[in-house]
């Protein structure tokens, strides 16, 4: 079985590795958020064959890269230092180098940084070329079991400032409504839906893809009464119809 996947393997990144990712592109490059197979054979040709990968965390996607025996350069491009590192990338792009923006998982540009460079990008008439993959908000979505016709995400909420005004103003939108927390907060949230929301059905999904991977559902009451094991970052869902 072992030697049919990397029959199937060697023969797929054979026939991808003959497109030529083009010169002076930034691509956005999805990667996994847990489980590193679910890098795909787009993105493992595109970042082989980048002048320059742009990375939250060079020592994450340097991990990554490694596994594929990727050796492009990594440079980092986080949120101190997106601006600073803006004119270099938009200079390489400018000068046909290809350039690969990734996150640490996932999908650049959500909750990630990213947003500045695509923009400066469309300014400057420089193209821009999404490899889609992994996506966090996707995965729990679809493992919570809720109508999805619509939804609407909220991401991170702020810490302290506004939180509660924030949390407050989501309860008028009446669709399931996606949120991420850190384990520091995770209690402290359900807690704080429990008092805005009432006892609403909810979703909670943590180390998604991988080896642990757990996803609680049931009303607000229920999960708090759950073994939460407070690792990994979290994708709450609440079914507010």
């Amino acid at each position: 079985m072992i030697d049919r996947v990397e029959q199937i393997y060697n023969k797929y990144i054979s026939k991808f590795s003959e497109i030529d990712p083009e010169p002076g592109v930034l691509y956005i490059v999805s990667t996994p958020i847990g489980n590193l197979e679910d890098l795909s054979f787009r993105a493992v040709n595109t970042l082989a064959k980048s002048d320059i990968i742009a990375c939250e965390d060079t020592r994450v996607t340097n991990h990554l890269l490694k596994q594929y025996d990727i050796f492009s350069k990594s440079v980092s491009y986080h949120s101190y230092n997106e601006t600073s590192k803006l004119q270099y990338l938009i200079s390489s792009l400018k000068n046909e180098k290809i350039v690969s923006l990734v996150s640490d998982a996932g999908t650049p540009c959500i909750s990630d940084p990213g947003n500045i460079l695509v923009s400066e990008c469309i300014k400057e008439n420089i193209k821009v070329h999404s490899v889609p993959g992994c996506s966090s908000l996707i995965h729990a979505l679809v493992l919570s079991g809720f109508t999805l016709r619509y939804f609407y995400f909220q991401g991170f909420l702020p810490q302290k400032k506004n939180r509660q005004s924030v949390l407050s103003s989501l309860c008028s939108i009446k669709m399931p409504i996606i949120i991420f927390e850190s384990p520091y907060r995770i209690e402290k949230l359900l807690t704080e839906i429990q008092e805005i929301f009432g006892n609403k059905e909810i979703s909670v999904s943590r180390e998604m893809t991988k080896k642990f991977e757990q996803t609680l559902r049931g009303n607000v009451r229920q999960i708090l009464k759950m073994n939460i094991k407070q690792k990994g970052e979290f994708v709450i869902i609440i079914n507010n119809i």
